[in-house]
């Protein structure tokens, strides 16, 4: 990282000195401010990484923690496909009417159609035990005979979880909210409270119905976020005995007894989905497909922890130089 820093240096000179606009050599700070880079920080991150082999898939799991306070948590997928055998050789032989449920990707060889879902267990503790979830919707508010010609912008209301199912979130691209847990009797020096958020990446939700019975084992996935009183029986999203399971011992079933959740230990549960279409790409060995979250500090410091650390200067960055002639 410091080395793309120091190359970053070089180019900002070299774009002030090359710039053409509009067909014009033209010195590129005679149009625009140039701020030249002169103290940076290195980015450290220490990964702790785990792979599992789970049937015929092989799931990476990572879990980077960042110097400027931020936690990600990544998962990649690989392994052998699941596929089944078929009578069909080409695409071609294959009616409007057959449903195959996944791709043709070699001859007799469909790969079927499925879905993964990883729910993580997080145990928060911010800055103490008692904490609480909140959601901080985006709404927009609209304006009329405004004193300026804008029409509408958002704003951010927050809203505390009481109860379990107030926490219960299905994820809503046109309904943005951030997902904040804080512990409201420790502030920063303004007086807010110290936190973290929740941070989705890209994610997928169940299509089968409620009622379906692999539906009613993994009910975890009817939404991709939950809060929970903290129960020590109460750890795996799926129940005890998944494969056994009827629907009964899920983290469904003990998030409806709509317990409180404010300022108490509290369980945040985040589930990462994947849909997978498979493709000829995917056959026979796949191509690792990843996603992830974040954990981000959200007024946890009282400034960017990352300035306590020691500076860069130019003089201590790796710098290329033409050859004198």
């Amino acid at each position: 990282m410091p080395l793309w820093f120091g190359l970053c240096s070089q180019l900002l000179r070299f774009l002030i000195e090359m710039c053409t606009c509009k067909g014009r050599k033209e010195p590129l700070n005679a149009r625009f401010l140039v701020v030249m880079v002169r103290e940076v920080r290195p980015k450290v991150t220490l990964v702790v990484r785990m792979a599992a082999s789970v049937g015929n898939y092989d799931y990476i799991l990572d879990w980077e923690f960042q110097t400027d306070g931020l936690i990600r948590a990544k998962v990649g997928l690989s392994g052998i496909l699941m596929v089944k055998s078929t009578k069909y050789e080409n695409v071609d032989q294959i009616s409007s009417t057959d449903e195959l449920h996944g791709t043709l990707l070699a001859e007799n060889t469909v790969g079927i159609i499925h879905d993964h879902y990883l729910t993580f267990y997080l145990d928060m503790d911010i800055d103490g035990i008692d904490n609480s979830f909140v959601q901080v919707k985006m709404a927009k508010q609209t304006v009329k005979n405004g004193p300026t010609p804008r029409k509408s912008f958002w704003k951010a209301e927050k809203h505390i979880a009481r109860t379990e199912k107030d926490a219960q979130i299905k994820l809503s691209l046109y309904q943005p909210s951030e997902f904040h847990v804080i512990n409201p009797s420790k502030k920063t020096n303004i007086g807010n409270p110290v936190g973290y958020k929740l941070v989705p990446g890209a994610t997928a939700a169940s299509l089968l119905d409620h009622d379906d019975p692999p539906q009613l084992r993994a009910a975890f996935t009817n939404n991709q976020i939950w809060v929970t009183p903290y129960n020590r029986s109460e750890e795996w999203a799926g129940g005890q005995y998944v494969y056994q399971s009827k629907g009964d011992d899920t983290l469904a079933v003990w998030s409806d007894r709509n317990r409180p959740i404010e300022n108490k230990d509290i369980v945040l549960w985040y589930t990462l989905g994947f849909h997978h279409l498979p493709c000829q790409e995917d056959y026979p060995i796949m191509p690792t497909v990843s996603s992830s979250f974040d954990l981000k500090p959200t007024n946890f410091f009282e400034r960017n922890p990352i300035m306590r650390t020691a500076p860069f200067y130019e003089k201590d960055l790796p710098m290329c130089a033409a050859p004198a002639e």
